[in-house]
């Protein structure tokens, strides 16, 4: 049974692999940090949108639950029957999503993409704050990175492939479900746009 689309799986992969080279380029201090990093920044603005607008699975409506909930997941006292993200992996998605940005958002201002816009008082321009901020968020990425996969590897050890449906979009031993698919042509288009913008953003 189809789960997850397209737009989703690439992002996802994609994220994987510019996450890594922004780690590996920052804390050798050389290597196209910023750029890799502007791309990423492309990236999430692209799957937030698609968490409102793409398909049933990708949209935030449809996997975002409450903390508590979560726990009660972890805890075994909910079930999960539905497909796409249980309500621990959801709560996962939203904070991941939420320290990239702040990453990217922190590394652009290192960068002085920001200083038009800001008073010279701002927090914005203390170098030795913003550093501090991107190597702990680093850090922290980090973290929950290493929570991801162990996580992805419990289920595996269960039976249940999480690596395959992200790369397949595919997931056997479901229950029929209504899903709804929107097009790749409307996320491509949507990339196109936001690439657009964030390039005359940088070059201006």
């Amino acid at each position: 049974m189809k789960i997850w689309d397209a737009p989703t799986r690439i992002y996802h992969w994609l994220q994987a692999v510019l996450f890594t080279a922004m780690c590996v380029t920052g804390f050798l201090q050389e290597g196209p940090h910023l750029t890799i990093g502007l791309v990423l920044a492309a990236l999430l603005v692209w799957r937030i949108l698609w968490g409102l607008v793409g398909s049933k699975t990708s949209r935030f409506l449809h996997f975002v639950k409450s903390p508590r909930s979560a726990v009660n997941y972890l805890l075994g006292k909910e079930e999960h029957d539905g497909v796409g993200h249980n309500p621990a992996g959801g709560l996962m998605v939203i904070i991941m999503l939420s320290l990239l940005v702040f990453q990217c958002f922190i590394g652009m201002a290192q960068a002085g993409y920001f200083d038009d816009y800001i008073s010279d008082e701002s927090w914005l321009y203390d170098i030795d704050l913003l550093a501090a901020l991107h190597l702990y968020g680093a850090y922290l990425l980090m973290g929950l990175v290493g929570v991801h996969l162990a996580a992805i590897a419990i289920y595996s050890a269960k039976g249940k492939s999480l690596v395959k449906a992200m790369i397949t979009g595919r997931q056997s031993q479901l229950q029929p479900t209504s899903l709804f698919f929107r097009s790749n042509k409307r996320a491509g288009a949507i990339l196109l746009g936001i690439g657009g913008f964030l390039t005359y953003f940088v070059s201006g």
